[in-house]
């Protein structure tokens, strides 16, 4: 039984890797879906280009994502000097930047997950309650938005289970500080780097890949539920 039983390392550390998790999500909610529904329905000029730089962390090194970052958003970067001058906030080292790692390494699969849902709504919908009287921003909240609801649900899923996985922009971007931005995953790198750390290393592993399992369960159910809530089924 003591194999199952979780030390407060693990547990402080599952804790952490839900609440980066969780606020990585909430922080990418709503540029996600405005970004899905710019890339779903306006054509402009630089439209691959931004295309390209919100998929670009999902094809770079993390451990590259994570430098820019800190190049960016460190006490002594180009926006985390100005930022911590003027509020005292800082992102490097602390669980917000992880969150803030966590936010970007995630950001493309929420994106692309709901932009799917955008490319998917019929338009002959939304033209119709136009042809009523009814306003761009009418349309969005009692029309798409509840059309897309599924996409919306399985992305923040996906970011969820995205997020509790990130390592290398992490590490590189806040380091691995006890309490403040050890992860579960920096926490399961921590004991197979220290004597007779293999048990709680395994211990962490199947956390890991546990939480990820019903992570994508939970998208594919809720997902579908969602859809037939929506189609009236």
């Amino acid at each position: 039984m003591d194999f199952f039983t979780l030390t407060s390392f693990e547990i402080e550390a599952l804790a952490l890797s839900l609440k980066v998790s969780l606020w990585a999500v909430f922080v990418s909610l709503v540029p996600g879906i405005l970004a899905a529904w710019l890339l779903a329905r306006k054509n402009f000029f630089g439209k691959a280009l931004v295309d390209s730089l919100i998929h670009l962390p999902l094809v770079l090194p993390p451990v590259v994502t994570g430098y820019f970052l800190l190049i960016l958003m460190g006490r002594k970067g180009l926006i985390g000097s100005l930022l911590f001058k003027y509020t005292g906030m800082s992102f490097a080292f602390d669980w917000k930047g992880a969150a803030l790692a966590s936010a970007v390494m995630a950001f493309p699969l929420f994106v692309r997950a709901v932009r799917l849902s955008l490319e998917a709504v019929d338009s002959g919908l939304e033209n119709a309650a136009r042809t009523l009287g009814a306003g761009k921003i009418h349309i969005f909240f009692t029309i798409t938005l509840p059309l897309i609801a599924p996409g919306i649900l399985t992305g923040m899923i996906l970011a969820f289970a995205r997020s509790l996985s990130e390592f290398g922009a992490t590490i590189t971007f806040v380091s691995n500080i006890p309490g403040e931005t050890r992860t579960l995953p920096l926490a399961l790198y921590t004991m197979t780097q220290v004597p007779d750390g293999e048990t709680g290393a395994m211990r962490l592993c199947i956390i890991s890949v546990v939480t990820a399992f019903f992570a994508l369960m939970g998208a594919d159910f809720l997902s579908n539920k969602v859809s037939k809530r929506v189609r009236g089924d």
